[in-house]
């Protein structure tokens, strides 16, 4: 039985809401270019997680969660520039970001746990 990666799964499903708050502002909202960017950064945190699980040493992994650690960050400012322009909406913005921000939370602990095993 597989053990459950808390992470993994955290960041695979806000990928997934990162796609569909894309799919709603190129479609509904005729954004494309801070959407865009937010696309970019939402999904790479997932990706970065999946190959810190495949990491080949201690700081290899450190370092690719440091690569979400950013780009969780730079998700954050995204949602923040498209709610400060007036693209999304205060309830959109604010679900979106209580999850960026727990993932941000999340995987900071995960960094500063990995380096104190070192």
């Amino acid at each position: 039985m597989k053990k459950e990666n808390v992470i993994r799964e955290k960041s695979f499903r806000f990928a997934v809401r990162a796609i569909r708050l894309y799919q709603y502002l190129s479609d509904g909202q005729k954004e494309y270019v801070l959407s865009k960017q937010m696309l970019r950064s939402g999904t790479s945190v997932g990706a970065n997680v999946r190959e810190a699980d495949n990491a080949e040493s201690k700081a290899d992994f450190i370092h690719k969660m440091g690569v979400a650690q950013k780009e969780t960050d730079e998700t954050l400012y995204w949602l923040e520039l498209m709610k400060e322009t007036g693209y999304l909406a205060e309830k959109e913005f604010a679900s979106m970001h209580a999850d960026a921000d727990e993932l941000l939370k999340l995987i900071r602990s995960i960094i500063i746990t990995a380096k104190a095993n070192r």
